[in-house]
């Protein structure tokens, strides 16, 4: 291959440019990217960075002697693949050629109908929106939430520690029922309870209601929740709109093999747009997660530079934390599926804790509160054993 193109700059397509030069490739390097920015780690967004304990100077993933060779066309968007061509076409009508694609165009946070235009509504995905965020936040006054997932419940963290009045609306009765199963996930969100947060529980949210400024959040059951700034966490959707009409197979992402492959031959996918199949479910899995951006682009590249001709291994079981009013909650494994969770270490009211999820007796995840030790332990065995 003489030119290969990593189509996103953040941790997954960093990655992937780490691992191609790691594997030997010394030819054309291309990295596009639709913000200005270098790559940034995201993870302390929603918490260390919203708090103004670190800067954006500790965000930056590159290491001060790092020379990849690569071109880094920043501020573009890509538009387009022509598979015939063999081009990356991008926003300003220019093109790319390359002999090897990567697709590593993450994931852009949802919205709510209506939302657009209004102060004090932010979603937050980017580094440009904790910038605007932050500054919100450093004025005080009251926050409403809306989504109970980790992102939602991380800037609810946050928030409570820099003094605002905090409200988290979750749609579901249990927030994090699907990352961690109901039991688990009430043990975890009962933090926002420990700590004095309000949580509205199994209620849709209507609408926002002010002029230019939101004043409230209006909820499916007719009651209003008072709001100076409002962040909305519902999801993410994967960025792969430019690749419709590509012929690159699209199912909640871009559907890939267990290494990353495609539809197309030299073009992977790698990151929160990529869903890999999981030989141990038997089904494909989008992972949105730092670890698995950080460790598949290995997988991924390896198949490329070899042309699809080496054998798929298995992906590790997908790992993340959470940073939540003091608690390091760090899990690993599939919760869906399970027949039981069983308490091994510590006290799920005490919020410090070690639970074993299993099937058939059979380990498939691990939850650990405050046991990075025993936590560590025990994702090696799961490993291990899938």
């Amino acid at each position: 291959m003489r030119t290969v193109a990593v189509v996103g700059a953040s941790l997954a397509g960093l990655s992937a440019a780490r691992s191609l030069r790691g594997q030997g490739y010394d030819g054309r390097l291309v990295v596009i990217g639709d913000e200005i920015h270098r790559p940034y780690d995201r993870p302390p967004l929603s918490k260390e960075f919203l708090a103004g304990t670190i800067g954006e100077a500790d965000l930056v993933l590159e290491t001060d002697d790092e020379d990849l060779g690569a071109e880094w066309l920043l501020g573009a968007r890509a538009t387009g693949l022509d598979r015939t061509r063999r081009a990356v076409r991008l926003a300003d009508g220019s093109e790319l050629r390359a002999d090897g694609i990567v697709i590593a165009t993450g994931a852009a946070a949802r919205n709510l109908p209506g939302a657009e235009g209004l102060s004090g509504v932010h979603t937050l995905r980017t580094l440009d929106d904790a910038r605007a965020l932050r500054d919100e936040l450093a004025r005080g006054g009251r926050l409403v939430v809306i989504g109970g997932g980790f992102i939602g419940a991380e800037v609810a963290s946050t928030a409570y520690a820099l003094g605002l009045d905090v409200t988290v609306v979750e749609a579901a009765p249990t927030p994090l029922a699907g990352p961690l199963g109901e039991t688990m996930g009430a043990v975890v969100s009962a933090l926002h309870a420990d700590h004095g947060v309000r949580l509205l529980c199994g209620v849709g949210v209507k609408g926002l209601s002010g002029e230019r400024q939101v004043d409230a959040v209006l909820l499916e059951d007719g009651r209003s929740i008072p709001a100076d700034i409002v962040v909305v966490g519902v999801g993410a959707r994967p960025c792969v709109e430019w690749l419709e009409g590509s012929g690159v197979t699209l199912d909640n992402g871009v559907k890939c093999g267990a290494d990353g492959r495609t539809s197309l031959a030299g073009v992977v996918a790698v990151g929160d747009c990529a869903n890999w199949y999981d030989p141990r479910a038997g089904a494909h899995r989008r992972v949105e997660h730092w670890t698995g951006a950080r460790e598949r682009p290995d997988a991924a590249i390896a198949t490329l530079l070899a042309g699809g001709a080496v054998e798929p291994g298995v992906p590790r079981p997908p790992y993340f934390w959470s940073d939540q009013y003091g608690v390091k909650i760090q899990f690993a494994g599939h919760a869906a599926g399970a027949d039981s969770v069983t308490v091994e270490e510590g006290a799920a009211d005490d919020r410090n804790v070690l639970a074993v999820y299993r099937r058939a007796g059979q380990p498939v995840a691990v939850l650990g509160m405050n046991q990075p030790r025993l936590f560590t332990r025990w994702r090696k065995q799961l490993s291990a054993s899938l």
